[in-house]
């Protein structure tokens, strides 16, 4: 593992602040103070990094966010609640998506330098990469991922609500269910949603891996799904666009929604309010995982407090057309 900024000043008996200032030649140190920081440099074989340096110096003025996809509603509404607290407490905002991207880990390095801190999405960043930033003092916080030592975690509550929409869909007598949703292979939202539905339905609900949170990708999934043997009675969809995805397969092939197959989505963006018919989900705070995201992060960058926090919003079964219910107040 590379040699940090924070060993180099602990072998030198100094602060991080004047490892900095003697290496960069930016403020005053005694020589005897210079010469005991290069000794240690030396000793340790330490390259400086600007991530390094730039934590030393504490000299910026924006916030970093590090997002795997910036289409669709549910990235813009977390952003622009991000934005608009970030605007008032006079941080600019730099972006990162790392969808399509190479040696992410260099880029989110990179983006650690240039900003006093970050907003991370879920497990865009890997694990080992996580680690190294904790370690470092970066100040982190992360939108919907499980607690994490080291760093603030914000996320809308999951599996209650996930438990609250089956037993609505199991209340009308529907046998058979799919979840489509992308491969649950970690413990990110939409595991939480698909483990809640299961505890209510149990073998009577199949995971349908769509591979993207997509419309496109819904609408291929349940498209075969429809078509096949034993279809479903009822979709749950991991969010709203891929519950639309779903309703655009059914209209294609006929199908009345609910009278042949009820379809539920979850996030309750707007084009699930206006949807024909119109979508039953759950409601998260999507803005305001980001307004309290961006005001966690000042807290920690201006020292207002140095322990983690870890928050779990509350989010809101919308009862709608698409599953027989009774419309709900939009």
């Amino acid at each position: 593992m590379d040699v940090t900024i924070y060993e180099v000043a602990k072998r030198a008996g100094v602060s991080i602040a004047t490892v900095s200032r003697a290496l960069r030649g930016t403020g005053p140190v005694a020589a005897r103070t210079r010469e005991k920081v290069l000794k240690a440099v030396e000793e340790l074989n330490f390259t400086p990094s600007r991530l390094g340096v730039s934590l030393a110096e504490g000299r910026h003025a924006a916030n970093g966010i590090v997002f795997p996809d910036l289409a669709g509603p549910y990235y813009t509404e977390v952003l622009l609640g991000y934005e608009e607290v970030a605007s008032e407490l006079g941080r600019s905002v730099v972006i990162l998506s790392t969808k399509g991207r190479t040696k992410v880990g260099d880029l989110v390095k990179d983006l650690a330098g240039r900003v006093d801190g970050m907003l991370i999405f879920g497990h865009t960043v890997p694990e080992p990469l996580v680690a190294e930033l904790v370690r470092l003092g970066v100040r982190l916080v992360f939108v919907s991922r499980e607690p994490l030592a080291g760093a603030d975690t914000l996320r809308s509550e999951n599996t209650a609500s996930a438990r609250a929409l089956a037993g609505h869909l199991a209340g009308h007598g529907y046998e058979r269910f799919a979840f489509l949703g992308a491969p649950l292979t970690s413990q990110d939202d939409v595991d939480q949603r698909w483990q809640g539905v299961r505890e209510v339905l149990g073998g009577a609900i199949e995971a349908v891996d769509t591979r993207h949170y997509t419309v496109e990708c819904g609408y291929d999934a349940a498209l075969t799904l429809l078509r096949g043997e034993g279809r479903p009675e009822a979709i749950v969809c991991s969010d709203d666009e891929v519950a639309l995805g779903a309703l655009l397969a059914a209209e294609e092939l006929g199908l009345d929604v609910p009278g042949d197959v009820a379809v539920t989505g979850w996030d309750d963006i707007m084009a699930a309010r206006h949807a024909r018919p119109a979508l039953t989900t759950v409601r998260q705070p999507m803005r305001e995982l980001g307004a309290r995201a961006a005001r966690a992060l000042d807290e920690l960058i201006t020292g207002a407090r140095d322990t983690p926090r870890h928050l779990v919003l509350t989010t809101e079964l919308m009862i709608r057309s698409s599953c027989g219910g009774h419309p709900a107040a939009t």
